[in-house]
Formats: C-alpha cells, structure tokens, sequence
C-alpha cells in the first residue's frame, strides 16, 4: 500500500530529508498552488525552553476579537518554524554549489569531468537563488531572537517575492538540467559519485552533523520552497492583525507569488511528454488512475496508465525509504489490438466473487468508528502515535473496501489473445475510461510489441508522468482538506430533454463515499420519449461526499444482450455529468434547482442536504389524530388494535409481492410516493388499500421505515435504550439472553407486539436471501437505529458529535436487534410467563 497521510511535509525537528522523493520529483513537476496545508511549527522553541507548544489555530478568532498577543505569538511560532526550514534550505543549497567549483576547476584540464556548458546547465541559477535566500535569512533571524510585538518583517517577504524572477528561470531550465545531469551520470563515473551523495550540514543544534542526499534531490528544492514559502504567507496573514504594518507587504507578497505560481504551472505541464510511439510522435499520458483488476481468482489494486497508443497496467513496488518509488508493468495491451468484448463474448470469462453487502457495510461501519476515535483523540490532544496507529488501521480499513466493494466488470480483450477484467464501483469511470480509449482509436493506430528497454523507458516514466497521486481513500486526505458531506442529500429529478429520437430512458445517482463513487439511486424507466418527465424524489445517505453525478441511459430490451452476470450493465449510456456539492450552497431548507448539460442533453433536478444531526431528530406530531409522529400506545388505543393498522398494512402487502424484490428495504422508494402514502394513512382514507396494492413495492417498504424513524419515542424506548446498550456488551452469553429477554419483558405492551410482529416478518423476509439479496444482517443495519435511537431529548444527555453517535451507537443498535433476528422464536405469551427465558440451555 502506499501509504501517504501528507506527512512528507516538515517532521519536528524541521529536518526536510526526503523520506521518499516528493510526487513527480524527476520531472517538471505541477506545483501546487493551494494553502491546503499549513507547515507544522518547529518543536525548536520547546526545547529551548520557551515553554511556548504549537496551538492550533482556530481558537483564535480573526480582526478585532482575536487576542493581539496571541496573534503575535502564532506569528512567532509561524516564523520561527519556516525559519528553521530556510536554514535546511541554505544547507541544500551550500551542498549543492560545493561541487560546482571543483568541477569548474577541472573543466578547463586535460581531463575534465563536465564540461563549462553541462556545469552551466546542470547549476543554472543556483548560485543566485542561494545568495537571495542567505541575505532574506541573515535579515530574518535577529528579528525572531530578539522578538517583540513591534517587529516588522512583512518588507523581507515582499522583497522575496519581487525576485522570484530567478526561479521562473531555474524553473524554464530545470527538465534539461535534470536531463543533463543523469545523462553525465551515466557516461562519467566519477560524476555519478557525487552526485549520488551530496552532503548537506546538519541544521546548527541538530545531534546529525552531515547527511547524504542525491543530487537529483536537491535540485528539486528549489520547486518546491515557492509553494512552501506560499503556504507561510497564508499562516502570516492568518495571523496578523489587518491593521498591522505588515499586513499589507505580506498580502502584496502572497500576491506575486500564487501569480508567479500560477504562471508556471501554465507554461509547464511536461506530465503528459513521454516516450515516442512507433511512427515517430511523442507518446502522452492521456489518462490515470486507480483501478481493481482480478487477476488469477484474487482481486489487486493496479494504476493503470493510458497513453496515445497503449494501455498500461501497474503496481507500485515496494522501495526502501529513500529510493525512488517504481512502477512494475504488470501487463499492456496497445491499443491497436484492444477490443471491449460483448456481454455474450464474456461469458467465459471468470464470475466475479461478490462480497456480500452486510460485511461491507460492516467494515464502513468500523471506519466510521475509527473516524470518530481519531476525532476525540485529536479533540483531547491526544497522543500523535495513538492518532498515527488509528489512521493506519482506518487506511488498512478503507483500503479493503476500495479493493472489495467494486462490482462493475470492465472487461479488455487483446486481440492477439489474452483477456483482463477491471472491476469498477462506478459505471461513470467505466464509460470514461472507455470513451477515452475509444477516442484513441480513431486515430490511425499502429500495433507494436516494446523491447524490454522500451517497456522499461514508458514504465519509469510514469512515476513522473502519474497524475493521480494517492489510492482513493479519505485517510489520504490532509485533516485541512474538505471532510465532505456526511447526511441526507434529497434528489428530485425532474425531466430530461435534448434526445434526437425516443427511447426508453431512466438516470442513476452516484455518489462519493468513502473515498470512492458508487451508485445509489435510480428513477423508473420511461417509455418511448424524447422527453422523459420522472419527477422522482430520492434520499441519499452521504459519507463525507463532495460530488454528484448524474447518467442517463436507454434500456436495453433485447435478450440475447442481457448478461447472466448481474452486475453487467448493458443499457446504453446517453450522457454523464456531475456537479460539486458545495456544502454552502447546498445546507439551505429550501429545494436548489439545477440543470446538468451532457452530450446536448439536458437533465434538469433539485436538491436540499439535511446534515445528519438534523436527521436524527424525532420530532413529535403536533395533530395527534393521525399515526406519524404520534406515540404507538396512543395509536393502538385509538385503533383497538394490539399492532398499529399501518405496520400491519405495510408488512402484509410486502409479503404479498416484495418479498422477493432485490434489495427490499435497502432501496429507497421515491420520496413522493411515501409522503403520498404517509397522507393517506394520517387521515385514515378509505382508498388506502386500492393505493396500497397499485404503489411500488419500494414505497410501501419506504412508509414502514418512515413510520417507525418519525415514533416521538423509539419502539424499543428512550428508558431503556441505555440498557440494550449495555446488554448487548455483555459477553457471557447467558447473561446476555437472560437481560435482554428481560428487557423485552420491560416493554409496554403495544410497543413489545408490535416489535415481535415485526422481527418475525424480518425473519421471513431474510428467508429469501438468495433471491432478494437481504441477509438478517442487512435488514438489522435497515433497522436497529430506527426501533433504536434515542429521541431528542434523550439523546442529549449521552451523545455529542453527530458523527460519534452515528458510528459507535449504531454499530450498537445493529447488533441489538440482529441479536434478537438470530434468536429463536420468541412469543408474547412465553415471554410474559417465564422470567428467567431460556437461561438454562444457554
């Protein structure tokens, strides 16, 4: 696994050594101008005994709230820690000229090593960046030692930044130095010594006198400080007040240098250059990523590379710290051979081994566990190798659900024979990788077979070349990174228009979770149109989502096309398109109405987002005449009834014709048909059972869940949610089934009934797993937190970020009422006569 938490950044002692060479470090690499991360501070200050340790930034407030001194002191730290970097920065610098004079010494012998032209080009400029840098740190210093609240240094950044000139310079001519330098490494051993370990000094009060860095290495930091000098100003200006002599000089600076940095990611993006094709043209890199493949029965994670005439795919190697990161080719097909098999071509191919979606859901929970761990942890200042050892268990986690969840086959056939099957989450990336490689082929290609040496060439380049940088998981964000959205996202989708001819079309939803997109939701089909009107209404659960996509397909009708394998998708995609979930735009009460544009169609939707704190909630029905929202012993009086009509209605019509329906209770009904539903039962119309028997199976389902999620207080009730809690943590299994029969027993009656009436229909329904795909493990996720979770009130008292409750108290709820789906059966009458219930036989 790659392992990356953006932790490459400066380590306590600002020693900047290179773990492993920065991203795309052996070419031109694309410099990244946002602030997203803030250098850590230099831990130098403790230990000289300042006693000052780095406090995070946000208690501080901003203009005029913020506590001057505090501000002050944050700018210290700040510059006290870039400070301690710049003198690494000189020390690199200093190594990297040593050697110069020697070499230009030699040049002009007999026997010269380089000569004045390769010294000229290989050093361009470094001279120069290292005589701005001394002068802005022999400036910088004393005012940091002798610090005091009047001290201005906002005039030394600003001059910094007016001679970022000389870097544009370096920057032109960093590709050929580099290029210079490993072509003289090669052809000169005694260049290639020192090139290989340059010695940089040791920062003054460091333990390390010397260590050995690559000249390679080197050369790449200059690159880098114009972002990390960028990201200081950011944290400067955070810090000092808008009043302050100094604010202006640093906006001014960080001004020149997001437009100098600007200004040379557009000038240079050499990632797509590689290596030539067969007749001649330069080979680029078009696509990158991330991609499973299944490879002798077991799922791998590859990075795939497509170029302007081949596909590519590798693995990373393990490398020892240090040494540059490698890919390995696993295989390639060039794409004058590559073909996409029909459905009925890949029959043969081998069938995909499908996690069941209970021990995904499982492990999304663990994540969310650890998520939520890690957020207390950091929230009580908690140990660095505690949080370290959680992030790498939640990357260990999510990593796995990366590798496991895809079921999308994208099949590839090299027509000289051999076959490879990726497997997608999202079938939006599937026709984008696909489109991609169609658009190739129109090109006139050429089919080839690569040396080892050629093929050696195009993998090592891509390690430059690679755009997408770190395995799709959220622990390789940095914790300043947008976390997403975590909630309820409401899709209504409206219509859609631009088709040349009619057709029958629907559009799916996918979503971002956990790192990754899949689909969530579906409208119905819509025959024979070129305007389709679905106005379907869905709820999606997002998991720290920041996009949405929409895809429009035409259903495929035609029978020998549709595959046994029932994850193929064979329906034709119309048009794809995605939009930003904009946390800002989004969190309002009221619908936001948008229009995606695709291949000139039009889809037109709306949405609102409910953060999940505020789904949570349950909220009591002001009416108390009709059945939502209104207690069920207030319910079933009225009815006359030991179950309440609704539960009774909604599970008899579900097991009339849904219990064999795929994902029953998983799949959301359309939103409009439920609150329809929830109308007709408030006001107990006569029409119900005629509504009930035409309504989509999903709706119906929908009503039930809704109905138990909108109970003022949970059927298993706020007084004793504490004590399921601690029953199902009990581990001796005869205590467990004796507290939680009692707890059963502790019930009122209306809400125990119904319970028991409920769980045996559970039951039934699990029966038909392998037909409707729900296990009893499924249909507990469904429903433990809603016959669990605590009203508002009650929750209070024991609960406080929305996203703690969800992951530990859920997983809870879950194993509550999976406890008593696994139980045998268990009724009213029993259950009242025998206080100690099965405690023997345990």
């Amino acid at each position: 696994a790659d392992f990356n938490y953006g932790a490459d950044e400066y380590d306590a002692e600002g020693n900047e050594e290179p773990k492993a060479l920065p991203e795309g470090s052996e070419t031109m690499p694309y410099i990244d101008e946002s602030p997203t991360m803030s250098p850590q501070l230099s831990a130098r200050g403790q230990e000289s005994g300042d006693g000052v340790s780095p406090t995070p930034t946000d208690g501080l407030g901003t203009g005029g709230e913020r506590d001057a001194g505090k501000g002050l002191e944050m700018r210290k730290l700040v510059l006290s820690g870039f400070l301690a970097s710049e003198e690494i920065y000189i020390n690199q610098l200093e190594a990297l000229l040593l050697p110069m004079k020697p070499l230009k010494a030699t040049a002009t012998t007999s026997q010269p090593v380089l000569t004045l032209q390769q010294i000229e080009t290989i050093f361009y400029k470094i001279q120069d960046i290292y005589e701005i840098h001394k002068e802005f740190y022999d400036s910088l210093c004393p005012k940091v030692q002798q610090w005091d609240s009047n001290v201005t240094m906002g005039h030394l950044f600003q001059k910094l930044a007016s001679q970022l000139g000389v870097y544009k310079a370096f920057v032109d001519n960093y590709k050929i130095a580099l290029e210079t330098a490993e072509k003289c490494s090669q052809s000169n051993y005694q260049f290639q010594k020192i090139s290989e370990e340059l010695k940089v000094k040791g920062p003054k009060d460091s333990k390390e006198s010397h260590t050995s860095v690559t000249m390679e290495a080197l050369l790449y930091k200059p690159i880098d400080r114009v972002t990390r000098s960028t990201l200081v100003l950011h944290d400067l200006l955070k810090h000092t007040p808008a009043d302050h002599p100094d604010y202006p000089l640093l906006q001014d600076a960080l001004r020149i240098s997001q437009n100098f940095l600007s200004s040379i990611n557009e000038d240079i993006d050499p990632r797509r250059t590689a290596v030539t094709t067969p007749k001649g043209e330069t080979r680029q890199l078009v696509k990158d990523g991330f991609l499973v493949e299944l490879s002798e029965g077991s799922r791998k994670l590859r990075h795939v590379f497509l170029f302007t005439d081949v596909l590519l795919c590798a693995k990373l190697k393990k490398t020892a710290v240090g040494k540059h990161q490698q890919y390995d080719c696993k295989w390639y097909v060039p794409l004058a051979d590559l073909v996409f098999p029909s459905p009925e071509e890949s029959e043969h191919c081998p069938q995909v081994h499908v996690i069941p979606d209970h021990e995904l859901e499982d492990m999304k929970m663990k994540i969310s566990a650890i998520k939520s761990e890690v957020q207390k942890e950091k929230a009580n200042k908690g140990q660095s190798r505690a949080i370290e050892r959680l992030k790498k268990k939640m990357f260990e986690n999510e990593f796995w659900l990366l590798l496991n969840s895809p079921a999308i086959p994208f099949r590839i056939h090299n027509r000289n024979g051999k076959s490879y099957l990726f497997l997608l989450s999202s079938d939006y990336e599937r026709s984008e990788w696909r489109e991609a490689i169609q658009r190739l082929q129109k090109k006139d290609l050429q089919a080839f077979v690569l040396s080892s040496v050629e093929l050696q060439v195009l993998t090592g380049s891509c390690f430059k070349l690679r755009t997408v940088h770190n395995i799709p998981v959220t622990s390789n964000k940095d914790d300043d990174e947008s976390p997403g959205l975590y909630g309820f996202l409401h899709v209504i989708v409206h219509s859609a228009k631009g088709f040349k001819q009619s057709a029958n079309l629907y559009c799916t939803l996918e979503v971002d979770s956990f790192g990754y997109f899949v689909s969530k939701a579906k409208t119905r089909v819509f025959r024979d149109t070129t305007e389709p009107q679905w106005n379907e209404e869905f709820e999606i659960e997002l998991e720290g989502s920041q996009s949405l996509r929409i895809l429009c397909y035409e259903k495929c009708y035609d029978k020998t096309k549709l595959n046994k394998d029932n994850n193929e998708i064979v329906d034709k995609i119309m048009g794809k398109g995605q939009i930003q979930l904009d946390p800002q735009a989004v969190q309002t009460k009221n619908w936001h109405m948008d229009v995606i544009e695709m291949n000139g169609i039009k889809v037109e939707f709306s949405m609102k987002f409910t953060s999940r704190d505020m789904s949570l909630k349950r909220t009591p029905s002001k009416k108390q005449t009709g059945v939502f929202g209104v207690k069920i012993s207030v319910v079933t009086k009225r009815e006359r009834s030991k179950v309440p009509y609704i539960v009774r209605q909604c599970i008899e019509e579900v097991e009339k014709r849904g219990i064999e329906e795929v994902g029953i209770y998983r799949i959301s009904g359309v939103a409009t048909d439920i609150q329809a539903l929830k109308a007709v039962f408030d006001a107990n119309n006569k029409d119900i059972l005629v509504m009930l028997s035409d309504m989509d199976i999903n709706a119906i389902a929908g009503t039930l869940k809704l109905y138990f999620r909108e109970l003022p207080e949970p059927l298993l009730t706020d007084r004793l949610y504490p004590a399921f809690m601690e029953g199902i943590a009990l581990s001796d299994p005869a205590a467990k089934e004796n507290c939680m029969m009692h707890l059963l027993r502790s019930l009122p009656d209306p809400n125990l009934i119904t319970f028991l009436f409920l769980l045996e229909h559970l039951k039934r329904v699990a029966e038909k797993e392998p037909i409707n795909k729900m296990s009893l493990h499924n249909l507990a996720t469904v429903f433990g937190p809603t016959l669990l979770r605590p009203s508002e009130g009650e929750s209070k008292a024991h609960l406080t970020l929305a996203s703690d409750i969800w992951s530990h108290d859920v997983m809870a709820q879950v194993q509550v009422l999976l406890y008593y789906l696994q139980h045998p059966p268990i009724s009213f009458s029993e259950l009242k006569r025998n206080t100690l219930y099965f405690s023997t036989d345990v």
